[in-house]
């Protein structure tokens, strides 16, 4: 059995793991960023007000929603 080729599958698919995370978590930086500075007006109190809970709610939904349209172009252009 050749072990650089098991080892080279595992790492590709590690790789792979670890890349989507990467994605991820850049989705979720991006979406912070972007949600707070169009939501959040001033410095937020203990908790958000209603408009401020709704606003983000929507933008979250809103860019999520892109993002999944976006990726599965992608897909389908390869």
């Amino acid at each position: 059995m050749d072990t650089s080729r098991v080892n080279s599958t595992e790492l590709e698919q590690f790789l792979s793991k670890e890349k989507e995370k990467a994605m991820a978590n850049e989705i979720v930086a991006k979406l912070t960023h972007i949600c707070w500075d169009k939501c959040i007006a001033s410095t937020p109190g203990s908790k958000f007000s209603s408009s401020e809970t709704t606003c983000l709610t929507n933008c979250s939904q809103r860019y999520m929603d892109m993002s999944m349209i976006i990726m599965k172009r992608f897909q389908s252009m390869h």
